[in-house]
């Protein structure tokens, strides 16, 4: 009898291996890889090996007795926060190759505002995940179409009473039209 790959997982996930192994390999792993890299206690591997062996189980044992601390289950917000987090990873990757075909100097300016970006969406992940809020909606609660259009007018109010008020320059419009698309076009350049 052949065996589907849904009816392997389905198996797994009855006798808990998606709940209890694969999130205490995945935190042995990273916390195992993070004591060799930073040699904080030295080169002694056993020592990494107890220490990534303790925090595996202690992430896990929570889940195993159904007592949570706080009351969230760490299993269940890594297993609901890791598939956004990868897609997150993923697509900040695939922009990043992106910008590095059009030139070196576009990709290393945008990498931080990316990184910053990123960071936002992990943070919100995990916070939905822990049901701090759950979604835009609930922070912009106040937001609907008269908001919309007020903050338009004010806008243009604004953008008139800058015109009308600001100090004349010996720049035209043009020149500064030309400054700013040199700065966007310097960025595409390749760096010799």
């Amino acid at each position: 009898m052949a065996i589907s790959f849904y009816n392997l997982a389905t198996y797994f996930q009855a006798y808990g291996l998606m709940d209890v192994l694969l999130p205490f390999v995945l935190v042995f792993t990273i916390v195992f890889a993070v004591m060799q890299k930073t040699k904080i206690l030295g080169d002694k591997k056993q020592f990494n090996v107890v220490l990534a062996l303790i925090l595996g189980l202690l992430f896990i044992a929570p889940h195993i007795g159904g007592t949570y601390p706080l009351g969230y289950d760490p299993v269940r917000v890594m297993n609901e926060t890791l598939p956004s987090i990868s897609l997150v990873s993923i697509s900040a990757i695939m922009l990043l190759l992106l910008m590095g075909i059009f030139g070196t100097g576009f990709a290393a300016a945008a990498t931080p505002i990316i990184a910053l970006a990123a960071l936002g969406f992990v943070i919100y992940i995990f916070g939905s995940s822990l049901h701090l809020w759950t979604g835009p909606s609930q922070v912009f609660y106040w937001w609907g179409s008269d908001t919309t259009e007020l903050m338009i007018v004010l806008l243009i109010f604004g953008l008139i009473i800058w015109f009308i008020t600001r100090e004349p320059t010996s720049t035209t419009g043009a020149d500064s039209l030309k400054k700013v698309w040199g700065g966007i076009s310097s960025m595409f350049e390749q760096k010799k």
